[in-house]
């Protein structure tokens, strides 16, 4: 089992799982055991119900739901930021697996 568990979350799915492989790619570059992977906002509170989630990132798509999300995970102590839109634009994986260390702690 990893050591970070990071999850992804955007309206389907889709568009960050591209995002995630260039992610693992910086993660394996930078030695951090880190589990990441993408899910859509519908399956996003079955996934947290089945795994040990370290911190989620949102797709800017799905923005809107960060309110709900941080109401949720906060008393868990799991941290909850929209990705940066600059860099989620291009696919950055090193900034984004940046952010999410920085929100783990």
């Amino acid at each position: 089992m990893a050591e970070k568990t990071i999850m992804l979350c955007c309206a389907a799915g889709m568009s960050t799982s591209l995002l995630v492989s260039k992610m693992q790619k910086a993660a394996e570059a930078q030695g951090v055991d880190a589990e990441i992977f993408a899910t859509g906002a519908s399956d996003a509170d079955n996934q947290l119900e089945n795994k040990k989630i370290d911190c989620v990132l949102l797709g800017p798509q799905v923005r809107f739901m960060e309110g709900q999300f941080k109401e949720k995970l906060a008393p868990k102590g799991i941290g909850v930021e929209v990705i940066d839109m600059k860099a989620y634009g291009m696919m950055d994986g090193e900034t984004v697996l940046k952010q999410a260390l920085a929100l783990i702690g």
